[in-house]
């Protein structure tokens, strides 16, 4: 008899908690120093989530469990400007486009320290992703890609390689290419102009770009972009939103599904996904920003 006043007890406790709540909840706000300026974010080890700053270069890591963190690569190590990041689990390195510096940065964040830093190009390298064979970036003023060529253990294995994006891909006046992605196995790219609001497929060894059929849809102001399975997240940063994109098979074709908003969006840059949820960073770029300035990782459900 204890027995079942005991199960029925926790029943009705287990009935009075609201659906989707949990007793170890991420907080929805995760927030960043003052004065930060960040632009690129990405998910680390375990719980944890990188930050980048353009104002210094700094790494920021936060752990999403706390919403607690700190500065681990410091302005001192940095190489000045942090745009999109991507994390290397294999090395545990941490990948940084440099923005208008034309370089590309790998630092160990568990020590602090730049690990290697490369001349890349004229232009703004405004993004990375990380694949088994290597690490790719864009140029937002150039029709190419960069590729740092990596071993099976991460390890940086070759020069900087150039990659002329062709085929469908053209530049206009503006941003183009910014958020880059990969599909699971490496074979494909998948890369966003944020000034025409198009979608490509490209070849990571030809740089063969392919338009991803939209059927009229546009994702203009694209910025970071998150693949997870065949759903594609793509940060519209001035829109304050994010566009869930199902993507077709061989990704000739997607269907924009989705729209994700947040009353706690502040112009995201770029995001990644932990478990059910997207993690967006907040750049304020229609902000002065000020040493003051508040700045903040949103997340919200996917």
């Amino acid at each position: 008899m204890r027995r079942i006043a005991l199960v029925v007890t926790l029943m009705m406790l287990l009935a009075a908690i609201p659906a989707g709540t949990s007793s170890h909840a991420f907080p929805d706000v995760i927030p960043l120093p003052n004065g930060f300026q960040p632009e690129g974010v990405t998910i680390g080890a375990g719980h944890q989530i990188y930050a980048g700053s353009l104002a210094d270069g700094s790494i920021y890591r936060a752990d999403l469990h706390t919403g607690e963190g700190e500065i681990v690569v410091s302005a001192a190590e940095s190489g000045d400007v942090a745009v999109g990041l991507d994390y290397d689990d294999r090395s545990g390195h941490l990948f940084v486009a440099g923005g208008p510096t034309g370089k590309a940065f790998v630092y160990d964040t568990d020590a602090g320290t730049m690990v290697a830093e490369f001349d890349l190009a004229a232009g703004f390298i405004n993004d990375v992703i990380v694949t088994r064979t290597g690490a790719y970036f864009t140029n937002s003023f150039a029709a190419e890609i960069y590729a740092v060529p990596l071993d099976r253990n991460g390890a940086i294995a070759d020069t900087p390689e150039t990659i002329g994006l062709g085929g469908d891909f053209q530049l206009v006046a503006g941003f183009n290419a910014n958020g880059i992605e990969a599909t699971a196995d490496g074979s494909s790219l998948i890369v966003v102009n944020s000034a025409t609001g198009e979608l490509f497929a490209v070849d990571p060894t030809t740089g063969e770009a392919t338009l991803i059929d939209l059927d009229g849809a546009s994702v203009v102001s694209g910025d970071g972009i998150v693949l997870s399975g065949r759903t594609l997240y793509v940060v519209q940063n001035f829109l304050d939103q994010v566009a869930e994109v199902e993507l077709a098979p061989g990704l000739g074709s997607g269907v924009v599904s989705e729209i994700l908003t947040s009353d706690d969006f502040r112009i995201p840059t770029t995001a990644d996904v932990f478990g059910k949820s997207l993690y967006a960073v907040n750049a304020r770029f229609d902000t002065m920003a000020t040493p003051t300035t508040e700045y903040e990782i949103v997340r919200i459900d996917r």
